[in-house]
């Protein structure tokens, strides 16, 4: 049963850093990325969509970014859904397209973004704390119903310590290079 809860410790734990991760690769770095875009909710057919489940997103070079919706009439609710996100992105409609070209990044928005990154890094480790808080109290119940032995609780209380420890590293690893890769001009 603890070896249930490590294992399921872990798998949690790398869940919420790949999020994170994911979370990074939507700050925009001043090269033009799909996933500066995908994740914007654009309204749809009377409901909030992901921009990917209702166009193809592309970037034709460094500097731009082509949306092209599935249905053309959702030209404009793309473009109101880009500028509502406020992702630093100005989008124009093209025809049946919608270009928005990725401005270059001062030094000011440099900062900025490295703080919503470090923001991001905060959520990804409090994310990893909340799963060790949870299964320490699981082991503590199992401890207080006596259906393991005092020590193998406290093996895996440490086990699970451990597993915070390499996952927090793992976002602070990812956050570094975030930041690194912002900085770079």
């Amino acid at each position: 049963m603890l070896k249930k809860i490590t294992d399921s410790t872990n798998e949690a734990m790398e869940k919420a850093v790949a999020h994170t991760e994911h979370e990074f690769s939507t700050i925009n770095t001043g090269k033009a990325q799909p996933s500066m875009v995908e994740g914007v909710l654009v309204e749809a057919y009377g409901s909030m969509m992901p921009l990917k489940n209702c166009a193809t997103v592309s970037t034709p070079d460094a500097r731009s970014i082509v949306i092209t919706p599935f249905d053309k009439g959702l030209l404009k609710a793309i473009e109101k859904a880009i500028l509502g996100a406020n992702i630093g992105l100005t989008p124009s409609v093209q025809g049946t397209i919608v270009r928005c070209p990725v401005p270059e990044l001062t030094g000011e928005r440099r900062n900025e973004l490295v703080k919503v990154a470090n923001r991001y890094a905060e959520e990804g480790r409090v994310r990893v704390r909340a799963v060790r808080r949870d299964s320490l109290e699981l082991v503590k119940k199992i401890n207080k119903d006596k259906a393991a032995s005092e020590d193998d609780c406290k093996r895996t209380e440490k086990d699970i310590q451990t597993l915070t420890d390499k996952w927090i590293a793992v976002i602070d690893a990812a956050f570094k290079a975030k930041e690194a890769d912002l900085k770079k001009v």
